[in-house]
């Protein structure tokens, strides 16, 4: 296994990606440049948070026009695992694997703080070291987090099991952006996409106080 975390300009949470994989769990890693086009050699791979061209038009249009992402989606298409966290969710929503949009929080506001998320859904290549309902203690760091879709796409999230994590009223705001059913990480219907606005990678181990987060690496690779 060798997983590939892709670099945009102005991506800059692809070296916290890296050194998860790398240094935590002992899988070779690169990192692969917005131009390249081939992602043969890789088994799975990360789209990091950021602000991929500066979020300019809106936060992951342009950086779905890189070459890269058309062969994430050809990846994708295959079965393959990929993950885009935070702005790699906007990406991954704009290039059309992820359903709905992601639009400016509820008080138009950066948000940057742990939030309590819920496992909706443990049957999944990204969670299934967690059992459903499993509290985690998770950083946002977002300002166009707030997750928006047509009724029908949010009727089809529910009844497939595609709602991944919610954010839970444990917390002091249990819904922070406003996000429409509370949702902080839905999947595609094959569920080998999982996008998310909190930052796991920042949470993946006990130094930072915070190692809720990395069960879902070690899901998507299966490593303990």
């Amino acid at each position: 296994m060798r997983v590939a975390v892709v670099v945009f300009p102005g991506s800059n949470c692809d070296h916290d990606a890296y050194h998860v994989i790398q240094h935590l769990l002992n899988i070779d890693v690169d990192f692969v440049w917005h131009k390249e086009k081939d992602l043969s050699k890789y088994g799975a791979v990360i789209v990091p948070g950021g602000f991929a061209y500066g979020d300019y038009l809106r936060a992951g249009a342009i950086a779905r026009f890189s070459p890269i992402m058309e062969e994430v989606i050809q990846f994708a298409n295959r079965g393959k695992p990929v993950i885009g966290i935070c702005n790699g969710f906007q990406v991954l929503v704009e290039s059309g694997l992820l359903p709905g949009a992601l639009i400016n929080n509820k008080n138009i506001k950066f948000l940057s703080r742990d939030v309590c998320i819920r496992v909706e859904n443990s049957d999944t290549i990204f969670t299934s070291y967690y059992d459903e309902g499993d509290l985690l203690t998770i950083p946002i760091a977002h300002r166009q987090g707030n997750y928006f879709a047509k009724p029908d796409d949010i009727r089809q999230l529910k009844d497939n099991g595609q709602i991944a994590f919610t954010y839970h009223p444990q917390d002091a705001d249990g819904n922070p952006n406003g996000s429409l059913e509370s949702i902080a990480g839905i999947l595609n219907d094959a569920k080998n996409v999982l996008g998310m606005m909190p930052h796991p990678e920042r949470a993946a181990e006990e130094i930072l106080g915070a190692p809720d987060g990395l069960k879902i690496f070690q899901s998507m690779l299966g490593v303990s």
